[in-house]
């Protein structure tokens, strides 16, 4: 238990601002690390400045890449609450094994290892502000653990008596559509109805018109500064560029190709000549696949037809570039691969895992990346009504 950390302990580099007004200055944005000027960027920072000022749960929901972080902190500072913590949760990194150590603390020989009385991190965000990222990561006992102590806010530490209250504020987020996870089943509705009181979504950066070159500017005089570098400056192929690319990775994406081009790039110039390979989006793989095969469970066997599988690449769009086509052509596979195994197992994720030989986690985040429902396979395994059923033998 010594020594486990499952998040940024402590407030983090983010200066708290001292202003009490309801409108920031584009100092106060940038201070807060809020950096754009598109109109759906600053619709955005009003919102924030918004739900700043009401002291509720509060859910962040925006592609991987947009900021549910740095607009949680934002939130947090701009509110009453910013001379305490903020204090930075990774819902996924939570073992159920740890799970009510890590949040509420334990007690002084609460188990083997408990060598000390510790806090948790419910108690270390007292009067502040605790951060659930990637919410949709955690797993069913994590969820109703969540749940009842949003209830009321209070706990006992492991190994306590002693129930306790806590002030802090919760914002969560996700990149996920929790919705869609509710009606397959795979998160709790009551957790979902607790976590929602406020919302906040967050544009992706192909939404945010003019912003990529700005946040492309400012990155490059950030890096400057950091590295102690002259700053350079974008080639005018480098600004067209940016203003047509999708951006799948968002304001993530655009920082970590700038700051490569920026150590890397020859000259006073940054000339971005193609498109950096990152995976492909889960919509662009939709996009491009093939109708998925109908569901049969009569084999007994996996089988992969690659004749078959070659004629039908041949519908997928064409990409350029050999990494790109690559990709697709790995998604097409894990695609079928994963819905004739789940064909086969009855939309059983863990009879799949044992026959794939894969962690049963991992195969779970790859089926609902590429948004297969498994209850899908389970209705296709049952029987019809009006079949015959099968006759058990017994023995005389």
């Amino acid at each position: 238990m010594e020594g486990v950390s499952l998040h940024r302990r402590g407030t983090g580099s983010l200066p708290p601002t001292s202003r009490s007004r309801e409108t920031t200055t584009r100092a106060d944005r940038e201070r807060l690390n809020l950096i754009g000027q598109s109109e759906v960027f600053l619709r955005t920072v009003e919102r924030i400045e918004r739900l700043a000022a009401c002291d509720a749960t509060t859910l962040i929901e925006g592609e991987t890449g947009t900021g549910k972080e740095v607009a949680a902190r934002a939130i947090h500072y701009l509110s009453r609450r910013r001379e305490f913590p903020f204090i930075p949760v990774h819902c996924g990194a939570l073992p159920d094994s740890l799970l009510e150590a890590e949040l509420f603390g334990y007690e002084k020989g609460a188990f083997t290892d408990a060598k000390e009385r510790r806090a948790g991190l419910i108690t270390e965000a007292d009067g502040g502000t605790l951060f659930l990222d990637e919410v949709e990561a955690m797993s069913p006992r994590a969820q109703v653990v969540l749940l009842r102590f949003l209830q009321d806010q209070s706990y006992r530490a492991v190994g306590g008596r002693t129930l306790r209250r806590a002030d802090v504020r919760i914002i969560a987020a996700t990149n996920a559509e929790l919705p869609e996870l509710v009606a397959r089943g795979e998160f709790r509705q009551d957790l979902w109805f607790r976590l929602h009181v406020l919302q906040l979504s967050l544009p992706p950066l192909r939404e945010r018109d003019g912003d990529p070159v700005f946040l492309a500017r400012h990155f490059i005089a950030r890096n400057a500064a950091s590295h102690g570098r002259p700053p350079k400056r974008l080639h005018p192929d480098s600004v067209a560029w940016l203003e047509r690319h999708s951006w799948p990775g968002n304001v993530r994406e655009l920082e970590t190709l700038i700051l490569r081009e920026f150590l890397l790039g020859d000259g006073n110039e940054i000339r971005i000549r193609e498109a950096p390979v990152w995976p492909t989006p889960r919509s662009t793989i939709r996009a491009a696949l093939p109708a998925p095969p109908s569901l049969s469970v009569e084999t007994d066997d996996l089988c992969f037809e690659p004749t078959r599988l070659a004629a039908e690449a041949d519908d997928v769009r064409f990409e350029p570039t050999f990494r790109n086509a690559k990709a697709i052509a790995v998604a097409n596979f894990e695609q079928r691969y994963l819905r004739q195994l789940l064909a086969k197992t009855g939309g059983n994720i863990s009879r799949a895992a044992r026959l794939a030989h894969k962690d049963r986690s991992a195969l779970n985040k790859l089926v609902r990346k590429y948004g297969i429902v498994c209850e899908d396979f389970r209705r296709a395994r049952a029987p019809r009504d009006g079949a015959p059923k099968k006759r058990v033998a017994r023995g005389g």
